[in-house]
């Protein structure tokens, strides 16, 4: 095996090593946020996540601030996969791409359909993301039962879909906008290209940029996490395998542990907070939470299985050789595990609407259950343990 190879595969098996780990703590997280909320200690927790720091309450400074270096962490990944990962052959590419495409739009029109022209029509972004480190944590647990290729597969799709949802926030999820603000941003992202391109190597200059494109993105209306997935591309990156002096390479390297098990868990524990009252059970009937439940549970699978049904029968792209089609329908299913980006969405497009956030959490943790369940399961019977 070649020095790139080898190099390809450590930094994938980090990743994917990383990514499984946050996710049982993620589990853990989540359910001790439920408990809290749920307790009679319920009004005091929920009440410290509002209490306001230099001008934003605990909660936005999460999911304002600390979601942007989620997001910087999301595009330093893509930046990585674009050059020398799972994305760097375009042919390769191909079928990822078409799968995410399926993956994002089938459950979009499923929650369209159910709710164009209502007030929850604003809902339509929040079954079509997958939760990378819910999905490959329930891979994890089938151990040598999948091939590596299938985990490549699914953290692809999984990070395509991330960029159809950043760019559905940056373009459907945008506040009133100021010019002037934006264009300072912009021209602060251009200012970090003109660094890149005459190969300044220190992160600093990048670092204190991004803060402040960060600080204008804020006052310009555009959620400020776009400013993370900016300034990922704007930060140098080499496709020389043993070159340690990559801004990017380090960057992400640095931000993998802190993600996966600082700012993912406190998001989870600030996000779901979900009341289940008396009612909790007939609100899963509404047409949001049906069209958020349906588009993850039931569109997700059929978006990417049928997607990649089509590229491949019209011959664009293949199956990795070592895959067949029940392992494509079982990543469709853990595809619709949203979570992480799924709930973020909703704090975006019901802001002022308690209840409907509530209730599109609660569908957003069921339909993620129900995905996670059956996508082990289905996985777990149609593989074979290789070890055996």
């Amino acid at each position: 095996m070649s020095l790139v190879k080898k190099t390809k595969s450590s930094t994938f098996n980090n990743f994917f090593n990383s990514e499984k780990s946050s996710g049982g703590l993620l589990i853990v997280c989540t359910l001790l946020s439920l408990a809290g909320t749920n307790s009679v200690f319920g009004s005091s927790y929920l009440a410290f996540w509002q209490t306001y720091v230099a001008g934003l309450s605990f909660e936005h400074w999460v999911n304002d601030g600390f979601m942007a270096i989620f997001f910087l962490l999301i595009g330093l990944e893509l930046e990585r996969g674009f050059y020398v990962g799972e994305l760097s052959n375009f042919k390769n590419a191909l079928l990822p791409i078409f799968a995410a495409i399926g993956g994002l739009s089938l459950p979009a029109f499923i929650h369209f359909s159910l709710n164009v022209g209502s007030v929850t029509q604003a809902g339509i972004g929040i079954p079509m993301a997958t939760d990378i480190a819910f999905a490959l944590g329930a891979l994890a647990l089938l151990g040598n039962r999948v091939p590596t290729s299938l985990k490549v597969l699914l953290t692809a799709i999984a990070v395509m879909d991330d960029l159809g949802a950043i760019i559905v926030i940056a373009i459907f999820y945008t506040a009133k906008l100021s010019v002037l603000y934006l264009i300072g941003a912009l021209s602060v992202f251009g200012l970090l290209i003109v660094l890149n391109k005459l190969s300044v190597m220190s992160l600093i200059p990048y670092i204190l940029g991004g803060v402040l494109m960060w600080f204008l993105m804020l006052k310009s209306g555009i959620h400020p996490t776009i400013a993370g997935v900016l300034l990922a591309f704007a930060i140098p990156f080499t496709n020389k395998v043993d070159d340690v002096k990559s801004p990017s390479q380090k960057l992400e390297h640095f931000l993998h542990k802190p993600v996966a098990f600082i700012i993912l868990p406190i998001f989870a524990c600030v996000n779901t907070g979900v009341v289940i009252g008396s009612d909790w059970f007939q609100s899963l009937f509404s047409t949001n939470s049906m069209g958020i439940l349906l588009g993850l549970a039931l569109g997700k699978p059929l978006g990417i299985t049928l997607a990649s049904l089509l590229v491949v029968f019209i011959g664009f792209c293949r199956l990795p050789s070592d895959l067949n089609w029940k392992h494509l329908i079982g990543i469709g299913i853990l595809g619709g595990i949203g979570f992480t980006m799924s709930i973020f969405i909703t704090n975006l497009a019901f802001v002022g609407e308690p209840h409907i956030i509530n209730a599109s959490k609660m569908a957003i943790l069921l339909a993620s259950l129900i995905a996670g369940i059956i996508g082990f399961t289905w996985l777990r019977l149609t593989t074979q343990d290789k070890s055996k």
